[in-house]
């Protein structure tokens, strides 16, 4: 019998936000970014003020993207075009083991660096 894997569920990765939708906004997904899952740490590219996942250093053509800024609430593919998409950027909890990071993020220390960059918007990481 063949396994199958399951995607990141939609807004999942949730365990409190503020009341209303205060803790969710439209944001916009630079085309180029490829195929997001729901719970994945973005960067704000500063040149476009697009969002893309968010890598462990500055990459060129993709500056400012190194600072979390948001948590994607829904998968996207947004291999071709911009996509506009509801995430979470302010007052709310996540489930830490639900993140997922872009792959330049690859070690604890690296993981720990993008979940104070939540911290500090008051995204915190349980």
């Amino acid at each position: 019998m063949e396994a199958l894997t399951e995607k990141a569920r939609n807004l999942a990765f949730i365990l409190s936000e503020a009341n209303g939708y205060r803790s969710r906004e439209t944001l916009t997904i630079a085309a180029g970014s490829g195929v997001l899952e729901a719970g994945t740490v973005l960067g704000m590219v500063t040149a476009s003020k697009k969002f893309t996942g968010a890598p462990d250093v500055e990459t060129v053509g993709i500056e400012g993207a190194e600072t979390a800024a948001a948590v994607l609430g829904y998968g996207v593919d947004a291999t071709d075009v911009d996509v506009d998409v509801v995430c979470l950027t302010n007052d709310a909890e996540v489930k830490a083991p639900m993140l997922l990071f872009d792959a330049s993020v690859d070690d604890p220390t690296k993981r720990a660096a993008k979940i104070a960059d939540l911290a500090a918007l008051g995204i915190k990481a349980r």
